[in-house]
């Protein structure tokens, strides 16, 4: 099946999968380690060229010029190889560089910390919060909507009017209602736990809509009438003959709200309501980049906006691509 869908979203998909599963190999630090004595270090530029010949990849120590504009450059006098698949200070490493050079692929922010393993291990964050969320979510929602559409009369008045209340609340401000139940000195673990709970909460009710009026038609057909005459229960209908109708269109909406479920536990994060320092996610390391002077002096933290970006498209080219061959 991977074969006959598009390349690019399934590669960029694979990419954050990878990080996500291997964060600790693949970032080159911790992702709380600090070096106050080079905030906002520029992207280390990795040079091939040595006295005009090809030479193996190597970096250039960075010093700071101007401490109150951070501005670096390059001592020329100072090299070290990069090397790969290496045992550094911080365990076993894809890849990395001998002090006193550092290797910061995609910069630093302003506390000294290697964006480019931030990104990475924030990666772990919001990707297995999309999963979960879509889990949790599409498990509750096909169920009720199973249920709903199945028994109809008195429990689909009270499910679906239920539904209608849920869809009426604006989901943003019902997510900061949600969040200020809890207080503020939550663990980060905790935290990580309540922003799933708080995504899966608001994310069931629009599927659970679309599932019951799918139920409504197939419980028609003959095959689930001939199950009812067999004495076959409730719940053995939906789990074996109605529910699994339904797996194509949830396959295609999964991968069309995954993406939200990112975006969802970003925007948390973003307004310092979701996951907490240090733990990195893409939405609290998007903090810095609410300041336009920050963005125009250090372009790299704009890098989980990126991600997120790329992420969100891919998904959502995937759905796309699902929807149409299904049509």
């Amino acid at each position: 099946m991977l074969k006959s869908l598009p390349s690019f979203p399934i590669t960029i998909i694979l990419i954050f999968v990878i990080f996500a599963i291997f964060a600790d190999f693949i970032a080159p630090y911790p992702y709380d380690l600090q070096s106050r004595r080079t905030p906002y270090h520029p992207p280390t530029k990795i040079h091939i060229l040595k006295d005009g010949k090809l030479s193996f990849p190597y970096v250039h120590l960075y010093v700071m010029q101007d401490p109150v504009f951070k501005s670096y450059t390059e001592d020329k006098h100072v090299s070290c190889q990069l090397m790969f698949f290496t045992n550094t200070p911080y365990g076993f490493k894809l890849f990395g560089v001998k002090e006193p050079c550092k290797i910061h692929l995609l910069g630093a922010d302003k506390l000294g910390r290697d964006v480019f393993s931030r990104l990475v291990y924030g990666a772990r964050v919001s990707m297995f919060i999309g999963l979960v969320g879509v889990l949790v979510t599409f498990f509750i929602g096909s169920v009720v909507g199973g249920i709903s559409g199945y028994l109809g009369g008195k429990v689909d008045n009270f499910i679906m009017r239920l539904v209608e209340v849920l869809l009426a609340i604006p989901t943003f401000y019902l997510m900061l209602s949600l969040r200020s139940v809890f207080p503020l000195t939550m663990e980060s673990f905790e935290v990580f736990l309540m922003v799933v709970f708080i995504i899966s909460f608001i994310g069931w009710a629009g599927l659970a809509r679309v599932i019951r009026g799918m139920v409504l038609s197939i419980r028609e057909k003959e095959f689930v009438q001939s199950a009812k005459t067999y004495g076959a229960g409730t719940l053995r209908i939906l789990r074996k003959h109605i529910l699994p109708n339904t797996y194509y269109y949830l396959v295609v909406s999964a991968t069309l709200s995954f993406p939200g479920y990112i975006l969802g536990e970003s925007a948390l994060s973003f307004l310092g309501l979701g996951i907490q320092e240090p733990q990195p996610s893409w939405g609290n390391m998007l903090s810095d980049a609410r300041n336009v002077n920050l963005i125009s002096a250090y372009p790299w933290i704009l890098s989980p906006g990126v991600a997120i970006f790329l992420i969100v498209i891919a998904f959502n080219l995937l759905g796309d691509e699902l929807l149409r061959k299904h049509r």
